[in-house]
């Protein structure tokens, strides 16, 4: 069985260390090489255009090219896929289907919409993926339920990613809704609360973005 696709963006980093494990593939993306050494991380790929590195980092990566150039792929700045997107692709042609990216928020809003787009495309291909950082983690759902165990602490709040979302449920938080049309005009669905039981998100017949906010000290 494959592990977790653990990929580092270039985006903020706000964790100190991220656990991994045997069989997990970890890929470095464009400026995202920069934080495998602050995490103690060596990539099993690197990917990017590499516009937003470094003239040091530039250096790093053609040697780590010429030393195993079967780990580095260069992309053409103009292309359709973005660098996460291409990195993506590439995973779930190995076989992955469960992706945690880090570096994948902050930093230029609009990178981090398509990441979350992204997000969705793993779904779309049979995949479940998670930006991930120190306070928070961003997931999408559709057509199916999520069960969160009752020492969950902090904040969920769900926003439609299509014009609409039928039959969405939620119960065993705060504030509970049964059976609702969410439509992508009206966030209904902000800032809930984990109340110490089970959390129960259903989704019958669309997409919604789901974003947790951890309570910290």
């Amino acid at each position: 069985m494959k592990g977790n696709c653990i990929i580092i963006g270039a985006g903020d980093l706000t964790v100190g260390r991220i656990d991994h494990w045997e069989g997990d593939y970890i890929i470095a993306v464009d400026g995202g090489l920069s934080y495998c050494s602050v995490l103690e991380l060596e990539p099993d790929l690197i990917i990017g255009d590499f516009d937003s590195v470094n003239d040091q980092e530039k250096q790093a990566i053609a040697l780590f090219e010429q030393q195993i150039p079967d780990r580095v792929i260069r992309l053409k700045p103009e292309k359709d896929d973005t660098d996460m997107l291409a990195a993506l692709k590439i995973a779930l042609e190995m076989g992955f289907r469960s992706f945690r990216i880090y570096g994948g928020t902050g930093g230029r809003l609009e990178h981090t919409l398509a990441n979350i787009q992204c997000l969705l495309y793993l779904k779309n291909q049979g995949a479940q993926g998670y930006l991930c950082d120190g306070s928070s983690m961003i997931f999408v759902m559709k057509d199916e339920e999520v069960r969160f165990q009752p020492a969950m602490e902090g904040y969920l709040s769900l926003f439609s990613l299509g014009k609409e979302a039928k039959g969405v449920s939620i119960r065993g938080m705060k504030y509970p809704l049964e059976n609702y049309t969410m439509t992508n005009d009206f966030p209904i669905g902000v800032s809930n609360e984990f109340i110490g039981e089970q959390g129960i998100i259903t989704v019958e017949d669309g997409e919604v973005v789901g974003i947790i906010q951890y309570v910290t000290d």
